[in-house]
């Protein structure tokens, strides 16, 4: 499973307490020294902060956690690791750079796999989110012409989960 923005590691320790012991878990985040548009001005996570947090919480028969330190779709784009169970996409908020992230990873993701879309739910009942990555859900999900292979599995709060066909 890869998330794309761990921030400071909370949603990082529940993927890694729900996972088997022979899975892996791709924690990406750059960790910039700059919010930019994931953030509010001024919030920041560390990367040594959080890595040493999602440390204490790991086991010696947990699964295996793999840290990349880098913009999401440059890894994305490179990635040569294991097809994928579930990419959670909670980094940069921004409308274009959630579309690259979708773009980037879901052709990495398994049949039968998912892609889950956090703060993508603005102005439905129940709902929450940001403008950006509602905008990429509406636009990829529940438009005229929907993502081939894809559809809705699941909606609830602020999240989106979207299954691969097949």
């Amino acid at each position: 499973m890869v998330e794309i923005g761990v921030y400071e590691g909370s949603s990082a320790l529940v993927f890694y307490e729900a996972l088997d012991a022979g899975a892996e878990l791709h924690l990406i985040d750059p960790f910039p020294r700059q919010s930019g548009a994931a953030l509010v001005t001024g919030w920041r996570g560390s990367a040594a902060a959080t890595q040493r947090a999602v440390r204490r919480r790991s086991r010696r028969d947990g699964p295996t956690v793999r840290w990349h330190i880098e913009r999401s779709q440059v890894i994305g784009r490179d990635w040569s690791g294991p097809t994928l169970d579930l990419v959670f996409i909670d980094g940069d908020h921004f409308g274009p750079a959630c579309r690259e992230d979708w773009d980037v990873w879901h052709p990495h993701v398994r049949p039968g796999g998912s892609v889950a879309f956090h703060d993508a739910r603005l102005g439905a009942p129940g709902g929450d989110g940001g403008p950006g990555p509602t905008s990429v859900v509406n636009d990829l999900f529940r438009g005229p012409e929907p993502a081939a292979d894809w559809a809705i599995a699941d909606e609830l709060d602020t999240v989106v989960v979207v299954q691969r066909r097949g």
